[in-house]
């Protein structure tokens, strides 16, 4: 009689770290399709989430001998892929916007606050629209310092400011673009996050 047990993920996980190619393979059908889903909410184009779901079992099977985990990989993947997609998205949207914005997305799926989930650009417009309402020195400060992420000392030279008056004029900045858009939470943790 043929055995039918079905192996565990940690036998499996096991087997991928001896080199175990079935095992692999096994890994990679219990997880790919959650991580394209997770990969294509997030990144919003088909391509990007096919290659960085391939690019993250690529790693899994370059660093096998070094899986610490030995009951599951599914934090793994998933933190490997979050670091795929900023990555990917950083010559596209600011990178640290948008990693701001994924933790944001992982708190909601687990805090189960779907009422308060707001989709990527128009978190973007927001921020967008509040600092138009900024005085130009304030609003170039911060489009340097945290879009652009220029250091205080650069933003300082091409603005022909002291470094005292830019970090001035950013924590300026940031309180004015709090009280303006302080009621969404997400934009509070963002501002939050920069103040000096």
């Amino acid at each position: 009689m043929i055995n039918a047990k079905i192996k565990s993920e940690a036998e499996l996980i096991s087997e991928l770290k001896l080199g175990s190619r079935d095992a692999f393979n096994k890994i990679y059908a219990m997880y790919s399709k959650r991580l394209y889903g997770y990969c294509l909410k997030i990144s919003k184009n088909r391509e990007d989430a096919e290659e960085i779901v391939q690019d993250v079992f690529l790693r899994l099977w370059n660093m096998k001998e070094d899986i610490r985990q030995e009951e599951t990989v599914r934090s793994l993947l998933f933190i490997i892929s979050k670091n795929y997609l900023l990555k990917s998205c950083y010559n596209q949207v600011h990178s640290q916007i948008f990693e701001d914005y994924v933790d944001y997305e992982e708190k909601l799926r687990n805090d189960d606050r779907a009422d308060s989930k707001i989709e990527y650009e128009d978190f973007l417009k927001m921020i967008r629209q509040a600092m138009q309402t900024l005085p130009e020195t304030q609003k170039k400060v911060i489009e340097l310092t945290r879009l652009k992420q220029y250091s205080v000392q650069e933003v300082a030279e091409q603005l022909s400011l002291s470094e005292q008056t830019v970090r001035n004029q950013l924590s300026l900045g940031l309180k004015a673009l709090r009280t303006l858009i302080g009621d969404i939470p997400l934009l509070l943790l963002l501002l939050v996050k920069y103040l000096p």
